[in-house]
């Protein structure tokens, strides 16, 4: 995962933590929900990214046992 996805991602779950907070604070139900959505969906690419980045290392780990025979 690149430096840049980590920040988006990491800035989106702020935000959708201060809606969540604004509306709370404002009784607005339709935006606390969308700080909560905002959130689940930063902690969703977080988790995506990683299992790419898995999955991306396990590959170069297998074409270096590949070489090497």
């Amino acid at each position: 995962m690149s430096l840049g996805d980590k920040i988006g991602n990491k800035a989106e779950d702020v935000a959708g933590k201060a809606k969540e907070a604004a509306g709370a604070a404002t009784g607005d139900e339709q935006l606390r929900g969308e700080g909560k959505a905002d959130q689940a969906k930063a902690g969703i690419k977080d988790a995506l990214d990683s299992v790419k980045d898995a999955v991306g290392d396990a590959a170069d780990k297998l074409k270096g046992a590949v070489k090497k025979d």
